[in-house]
């Protein structure tokens, strides 16, 4: 990568969006700029796409640069258009060409936008901040949905016996039921209501279980556990020597991480007998998507020089 070139990134979520402009230094991929602005996920098409180009414009980017788009799925990434069928947001840019919206916005050729799942560029952008970086990385992040991506060499890997289909854990079951039954921002709440008759954010709940409320303690520790005893399963097969817990909920970091330990170092030894991987929050958290997709713009272009908007399909799922 060459020192002085810059790149721009997108992260495209339910309530915001945000941009930015990255340098390559000496020192690695630098944010220079940065920008960020609400977004109503369900609003309709020129709402929709008129606040996103506003975020970006606040940037200022230059003419002609490669951009990279980081977007929940369902979404076809080398086309630039996705079907959001089940997501419950973005109905609006159902069919949309984005690559070319996105193009007039930014002032470049639509040939030099790319498309990646948010929770891959998630992924990406924690295992580029890691020193070592590790060989076999998955992230897992916490929030409206469950994302997930399982890097090898900071690549993803989305078939295979060793990741789930897609490499999406939210595909995954606990008790007969979608993961994110279990374990999301509207789970937990969920869970709390029913024990308090209270309803609250998961914020608030986190707040309660460190001033000693025991139903808030137990539904966070019950989440975690269940979550943990899912996933082990793929750690072992996947042979992954570091996990990321990433999103909103890996704020409550000092109240999840034990149940959560304790449920993977339980079951890990299920599939493969293998020493348990490194279990940490992210470190960059929402700076992580935006730094992933500079990554990964920047790798693209230098492996398919002219042709940034045609990568492989990355697996993953909104955070």
């Amino acid at each position: 990568m060459n020192a002085g070139r810059v790149v721009g990134a997108v992260d495209i979520g339910g309530s915001h969006a945000v941009a930015a402009l990255f340098e390559v230094t000496a020192r690695g991929v630098v944010m220079i700029r940065q920008a960020e602005g609400p977004l109503d996920a369900q609003a309709p098409l020129a709402e929709l796409l008129g606040s996103i180009t506003a975020t970006i414009r606040r940037v200022d980017p230059p003419a002609g640069l490669e951009w990279a788009i980081a977007i929940p799925g369902p979404f076809d990434y080398p086309r630039g258009t996705g079907t959001f069928e089940g997501v419950g947001k973005f109905q609006s840019l159902s069919g949309v060409d984005l690559r070319a919206a996105f193009a007039a916005t930014v002032s470049t050729r639509s040939d030099r936008i790319g498309f990646l799942n948010d929770a891959v560029a998630y992924g990406i952008g924690e295992w580029a901040a890691t020193d070592p970086r590790p060989g076999r990385l998955v992230c897992v992040t916490l929030g409206t949905g469950v994302g997930s991506a399982f890097l090898k060499d900071g690549r993803a890997v989305e078939d295979g016996p060793d990741v789930p289909p897609r490499g999406w854990v939210h595909l995954l079951r606990i008790r007969a039921r979608p993961l994110e039954e279990t374990v999301s921002t509207g789970a937990i709440q969920a869970a709390y209501a029913s024990a308090t008759g209270v309803r609250s954010s998961v914020r608030d709940i986190a707040a309660a279980a460190r001033a000693g409320d025991p139903a808030a303690g137990t539904v966070l520790q019950e989440a975690m556990r269940e979550l943990g005893r899912a996933l082990a399963p793929w750690f072992g097969r996947f042979g992954t020597d570091e996990v990321v817990i990433g999103g909103s909920i890996s704020r409550s970091w000092d109240l999840i991480e034990a149940p959560l330990r304790a449920a993977i170092d339980g079951t890990i030894g299920t599939d493969r007998p293998t020493p348990t991987p490194m279990l940490r929050a992210s470190r960059l958290l929402d700076r992580a998507p935006l730094a992933g997709a500079a990554e990964w713009i920047l790798r693209e272009t230098a492996e398919r020089p002219g042709r940034p908007g045609h990568p492989p399909v990355p697996s993953g799922r909104s955070h």
